[in-house]
């Protein structure tokens, strides 16, 4: 599908067949009145998001609940020390600071209801309800809701006992996917190539609790082949703005190998969705979706992220996150021309129809840099040294920092996401990695192939 910008006071709506609104574009008059904006979350998707809503000149000023170093030292942001799990506070600073917009980054708050709460109060939040949310909070629920609407996805059984999971593993085939069923922040995935390892996974699941209360329910799924690819979309009930195409890397080791992570980078676009793959996900994961939840009574609002499987012209979904991903929204805000803040009150306004959406035609890479031990034990509090830089078309994302005593100090696993412009894949790729070199911090490490498959 391609989205078509017009000029003038011209409008357009275009429905697909069933009905659900595809694209509409109208130039939208500057907002006139500033706003303080809400970002919650402190990870670099945040310090994205916070820094691509400050770049409007009607946003006043942006607050981050908590943020992290690049957040603090970023233009018109400030952190808040307040938990982003604490409901009751972020209401209070809301009011007291005359919050326009809430964007809510992680998954955690999601699922446990602050859209829900704040939208309660009178505050204008971007994200999906507790019920919504649900689709990313349990694999259990989000299979069954796949299966229930025709969306296509692997095989799959849920199990809350061992006994019965390891029952199972003699009746599949191998290599096979080993779930946690909660929220296990990207890493309660693990692939297995024979009844050992699976069984060596739902121990770690059920027993050793590697993913906490996540672990409460495994699910086993059937090993997917094929090629990898992020599609991220702005929902509002029955409308969808596709944003850019990108594609993640999960593996910890260049070549996509080792533990799964939370991603290791990430490039925009990604050639593997072509425009008839594109068109596929709307017609076949995306819409069904929508109108499943509005027949479940949960319309969706908010980043809905669908990661999927693609191979010979077919997609499956692996998962559905309900916020936009990290690190993919690094790579895919460096290439937004339109405003982030516009386009979220768009969607809570259900005026989707009359936004406009427009990209930079280059193309971004993001290198995550990150603890030695990560995506297992590492060590935190080193000092971070970073090196003069100034290309325009570079940008650094902090994640796991905090400012300290006028220093940079790490505060996580992974700590940045180096993300670079280019005219092509090559050069943004060459930028980034430019970029990194420019990072110094006791046990650094980052794969040095970010964005190998689309180049390839």
């Amino acid at each position: 599908m391609k989205i078509t910008i017009l000029k003038g006071d011209l409008k357009k709506k275009a429905y697909n067949k069933k009905g659900l609104f595809i694209s509409g574009q109208r130039i939208k008059k500057p907002t006139e009145k500033s706003k303080n904006i809400l970002v919650i979350g402190s990870g670099g998707r945040e310090h994205a998001l916070a820094w691509k809503c400050a770049q409007d000149n009607f946003v006043k000023h942006v607050f981050v609940c908590p943020g992290n170093a690049g957040t603090h030292l970023e233009d018109k942001v400030s952190n808040i020390e307040i938990d982003s799990n604490d409901f009751d506070a972020i209401e209070s600073f809301c009011i007291e600071e005359n919050i326009e917009l809430v964007i809510i980054g992680p998954e955690q708050p999601l699922v446990m209801g602050l859209t829900d709460f704040l939208q309660s109060k009178g505050i204008n939040a971007f994200g999906p309800s507790k019920n919504a949310a649900q689709l990313e909070g349990s694999k259990t629920f989000s299979k069954d809701f796949f299966v229930k609407y025709n969306i296509p996805t692997a095989g799959y059984k849920s199990f809350e006992d061992f006994d019965q999971a390891v029952s199972h593993l003699e009746k599949i085939n191998y290599p096979t996917v080993v779930k946690a069923d909660g929220l296990a922040a990207g890493k309660g995935v693990i692939i297995c190539s024979n009844k050992d390892e699976a069984i060596n996974a739902l121990n770690s699941i059920f027993k050793d609790k590697a993913f906490g209360s996540a672990g409460n329910r495994a699910i086993i799924e059937d090993f997917l082949e094929g090629e990898e690819a992020s599609f991220i979309a702005v929902v509002s009930k029955n409308k969808i703005i596709p944003l850019a195409t990108s594609q993640d890397h999960k593996a910890v080791g260049d070549g996509d190998v080792g533990l799964n992570t939370g991603g290791m980078g990430a490039y925009s676009p990604a050639p593997i969705v072509t425009e008839n793959i594109n068109q596929k996900i709307l017609d076949e994961v995306m819409y069904p979706t929508m109108q499943g939840l509005i027949k479940e009574g949960s319309p969706y609002l908010g980043f809905l992220y669908a990661g999927l499987m693609i191979k010979d012209g077919e997609i499956k979904v692996l998962e559905f996150n309900c916020r936009f991903g990290d690190p993919e929204t690094q790579p895919i805000l460096l290439r937004l021309n339109s405003s982030l803040v516009d386009l979220c009150m768009a969607a809570i306004n259900d005026t989707l129809d009359s936004y406009s959406i427009e990209w930079t035609q280059k193309h971004s890479c993001g290198v995550v840099i990150a603890s030695e031990g990560y995506p297992e034990s590492y060590e935190s509090n080193k000092e971070v040294n970073i090196s003069e830089h100034n290309n325009s078309d570079t940008k650094l994302f902090h994640a796991g920092t905090k400012y300290e005593d006028e220093k940079i100090i790490t505060n996580g696993g992974r700590v940045f996401c180096a993300t670079a412009l280019g005219d092509n894949l090559k050069e943004a790729q060459e930028n980034a990695y430019n970029l990194v070199q420019k990072i110094e911090f006791d046990g650094a490490f980052h794969r040095k192939d970010i964005g190998f498959k689309g180049i390839k």
